[in-house]
């Protein structure tokens, strides 16, 4: 690889950004379907797992960022360089993981009640077709999913959060103490009428899930994060034909472990651990916590209590009731626009992390990332319109499949990042003992999580 020295890091404000498209990432599949449809149906007893969750993939994404510091390119590129069977697995794993267009359904699902329009499927391929050009239409493609993911979590956040102070009492804050220790409603830890499926898929799902947390490297390399300085990044085909068509190299370049340049990876890695922790998981835990809270507070043990996506439906109706009647749609709108912009950067991660192994697998380095890139994200746009089409329009049930194939994925990368990082990078730079020993205890957690579900299927 070629050689420069590390740049040293700007000041902490401006290397804010890549953390809110991960979180953003996880807001549409965890925060807002998966752990309120549990703690709607089970109670709070669950959310010691929403903890765990969140800092396993806290831990797994500074890993993955640790790398693209060090090399400005992708982990995927360093995953083929030891096996080039990965980026067969990579592609096969992230089509089946992420294809399915759940996500992006429940958020048409909403909008669609709160704007009353009575068909589903003529939502989502509006709502599909709005993302395609969305994506396709903005300048740089790493400015357009930053921006919009940073505006649409802190406009909608704060709204969940004064809903739920406002809704939540003294014995909803309780049980939410007693569950993060594991105490639910005549169960610790684990009802026994709980789907170990349902579950490992909303653990997988605390936070982007999936290979999704192996596209920061990516995100963290367009945003010039460390060696990622000196990379090239994706452009619009529709706004700059003539640069997309330029050839980008994925290889990347590094650093000589020199005195000065550790010293500057010393102060990377410091504030781009604080980023990722105060907007991942500080940010990431709360508003879990709270969406949790609210499913808790307005629609457990209601009667007849639905499954699926309508009970996002009744809680907003329960909501309404409590406060005003414009609460109702506002909340269908705000959430419903938070599961579209999480389906659009699936959309834009999936697209990356298949055309990047797509190449790799052909052995290519340099080729027109942008024109494939495209390509890419149309098939799949077209792709979930057909599922759509055909019939299937039970989101909770496409998301729950999902965030179990993405769990058995996180299983296998997280064996493959401490290989990686413990045995490519030079000595200096590798991963502490503790880190060492959480990434393992995550492996092994997911690893038993995924064979009860085998079990148990």
């Amino acid at each position: 690889m070629d050689t420069r020295d590390l740049p040293p890091p700007p000041p902490f404000k401006k290397l804010i950004g890549p953390s809110f498209i991960i979180l953003g990432l996880g807001l549409g599949s965890g925060e807002i379907i998966l752990w309120p449809y549990l703690t709607s149906n089970f109670g709070l007893g669950l959310v010691w797992a929403i903890v765990i969750g969140i800092t396993m993939q806290f831990f797994i994404n500074m890993e993955v960022e640790r790398y693209a510091l060090i090399y400005g390119e992708s982990i995927f590129v360093g995953f083929a360089r030891w096996l080039r069977l990965l980026p067969f697995w990579f592609i096969l794993s992230t089509f089946l993981g992420f294809g399915w267009p759940g996500i992006g359904l429940a958020g048409a699902t909403l909008l669609g009640h709160a704007a009353s329009v009575p068909s589903v499927k003529l939502t989502s391929v509006v709502l599909f077709l709005a993302i395609g050009l969305i994506l396709s239409l903005g300048r740089q493609l790493y400015t357009t999913v930053e921006t919009l993911q940073k505006y649409l979590i802190l406009l909608g956040t704060p709204l969940i959060f004064l809903l739920t102070l406002y809704l939540s009492r003294g014995a909803d804050w309780a049980a939410l103490g007693a569950g993060l220790l594991g105490q639910g409603h005549g169960f610790f830890l684990l009802p026994s009428q709980i789907s170990i499926s349902i579950f490992l898929g909303a653990l997988a799902f605390s936070g982007a899930g999936g290979n999704l947390n192996l596209a920061q490297s990516f995100y963290i390399r367009d945003k010039g994060y460390g060696m990622g300085r000196f990379a090239a990044k994706i452009t619009s085909i529709f706004r700059s034909p003539q640069t997309a068509s330029v050839p980008i190299r994925l290889s990347g370049v590094t650093f000589s472990p020199t005195s000065a340049n550790l010293s500057r990876f010393r102060r990377w890695w410091r504030l781009t651990n604080l980023e990722h922790f105060l907007v991942f998981w500080v940010l990431g835990l709360l508003t879990m916590l709270m969406l949790a809270l609210l499913a808790y507070t307005t629609t457990f043990g209601h009667p007849g209590n639905p499954s699926g996506i309508n009970f996002v439906l009744t809680e907003s109706a329960v909501i309404g009731q409590k406060t005003f009647t414009f609460i109702t749609p506002l909340f269908l709108v705000v959430t419903g626009l938070m599961l579209a912009a999480t389906q659009l950067t699936v959309l834009d991660s999936t697209s990356r992390i298949i055309t990047e192994n797509f190449l790799l697998a052909r052995g290519t380095d340099i080729a027109p990332v942008s024109r494939i890139y495209y390509l890419v994200l149309w098939i799949q746009i077209a792709f979930g319109l057909a599922v759509i089409l055909a019939g299937f329009t039970q989101p909770r049930q496409l998301i729950t499949l999902s965030a179990v194939i993405n769990a058995f994925s996180m299983f296998v990368y997280t064996a493959l990042i401490l290989y990686l990082n413990n045995r490519r990078l030079p000595s200096p730079l590798r991963p502490s003992t503790t880190r060492n020993v959480i990434l393992a205890a995550t492996f092994l957690f997911l690893g038993a999580l995924c064979f009860l579900t085998l079990l148990n299927s």
